[in-house]
């Protein structure tokens, strides 16, 4: 594969180092865990799911080779892009493609993943960060892509969702993009509307909010404990007060949550 002339570093991300654009495709370190996840990715093409990168191998340098989406992340200053509930919930229902387009994918019998927090009695491949800084939009043609996917692996349905809907909702103890509690009650309702879940898997999700924020927390101080970074860092920096704060925030509104998915 021929490398391309320029290189633009690429940043933004909590663990971005080493990623550069090149003309129209994206180039960043590979791992054990690349040929896994160029697989997925294949496979998400191959079935229609076209709101992933697409994999071309590795360049001559070692790096794995993705196509590049333009547009923008809504995080940080960005979030009002998501404000509306049709575009929140036009989220909730590309997850929920996302969900239903791997279902069928038979990972690579090699396959070698690294999800953050490894989960009990895994049902699909999950993404394991769908979050706002992980979801590119291009406004001028309405294409909305998912990105950064190097984290990929077993899980479920239902923790992917719980993740998702801590960042896209924004059920969040911070002040600067906390809504209302009513606001945030109907916000959470429109997303698990549209991703479609029964009365069951409702319950199931509503104490998961909890489970899965305070496992970033609890990860996050058990890999700073040991040292390893980027954790240690993004710990030094603040990041698990944050997820520690926002699963108090979303524990004390558990009625709040189960009224607004169940009545």
């Amino acid at each position: 594969m021929p490398r391309a002339t320029e290189e633009t570093p690429l940043t933004g991300g909590n663990v971005s180092a080493g990623v550069v654009r090149a003309g129209d495709t994206v180039r960043r370190p590979a791992g054990p865990w690349t040929p896994a996840v160029h697989a997925l990715l294949s496979h998400l093409h191959a079935v229609g799911f076209r709101h992933a990168p697409r994999p071309l191998g590795i360049d001559e340098r070692g790096r794995e080779v993705l196509t590049f989406a333009p547009g923008v992340t809504p995080w940080a200053h960005r979030m009002d892009l998501l404000a509306p509930a049709d575009r929140l919930a036009h989220v909730a229902r590309l997850i929920r493609d996302y969900h239903d387009a791997v279902a069928e994918f038979t990972p690579p019998p090699d396959a070698d993943w690294r999800p953050v927090i490894p989960v009990e009695n895994p049902d699909i491949i999950a993404h394991h960060d769908l979050a706002p800084w992980n979801l590119v939009v291009d406004e001028p043609t309405d294409t909305w892509t998912i990105i950064d996917w190097d984290g990929a692996g077993p899980g479920t349905r239902l923790w992917d969702l719980a993740y998702a809907a801590r960042g896209f909702v924004q059920l969040t103890a911070n002040l600067a993009y906390q809504y209302q509690d009513r606001m945030a009650a109907a916000r959470l309702r429109t997303f698990v509307d549209a991703y479609r879940l029964d009365e069951c898997e409702r319950r199931a999700l509503v104490p998961l909010l909890v489970t899965r924020t305070r496992a970033m927390h609890d990860f996050l101080r058990d890999q700073a404990a040991q040292g390893n970074e980027p954790w240690a860092t993004h710990w030094r920096t603040g990041h698990g007060d944050a997820w520690r704060s926002d699963a108090e925030y979303v524990e004390r509104r558990t009625a709040l949550w189960t009224t607004a998915l169940l009545d």
